[in-house]
């Protein structure tokens, strides 16, 4: 009897999977966005919508110092960082990807207007316009 029980232990600790973890996202997409840029793709093939991803970047400019951009891709460049959000390609070069550690890309619809939004913790002062920052 001893033997049988060791033996059943023995088998379940080597049945045992090991699982990877990965690491954690760089920054939370919302479904809100993800919906937003389906809308925007909609009118395009099936096949076509695949391969569009939305670009999110960060460039110097802007009221506050820098300034956050969205475009339409087709395809990623060399440096780019691609994740998969809510069905929905998110692109990032390396440069952007470091302001970008810990943000909410969002989209609103309301009274003011609409827009993708980001809410970066990393951004010591923004400006009235919602899509500048300064980063200390």
């Amino acid at each position: 009897m001893f033997q049988s029980v060791f033996n059943r232990k023995k088998q379940s600790k080597m049945e045992v999977k090991q699982e990877t973890l990965s690491p954690p996202d760089p920054f939370v997409f919302t479904e809100n966005a993800a919906n937003k840029v389906k809308d925007v793709i909609k009118s395009y093939d099936e096949e076509e919508q695949k391969q569009f991803m939305l670009r999110v970047f960060v460039q110097g400019g802007g009221c506050s110092g820098f300034q956050y951009g969205f475009t339409i891709e087709e395809k990623p460049e060399e440096d780019d960082t691609v994740y998969t959000k809510h069905g929905v390609k998110v692109v990032v070069d390396s440069m952007s990807y470091s302001y970008l550690i810990g943000s909410e890309i969002d989209y609103k619809d309301d009274l003011n207007g609409s827009s993708f939004v980001i809410r970066n913790p990393q951004a010591t002062s923004t400006c009235g316009c919602g899509s500048s920052f300064a980063a200390g």
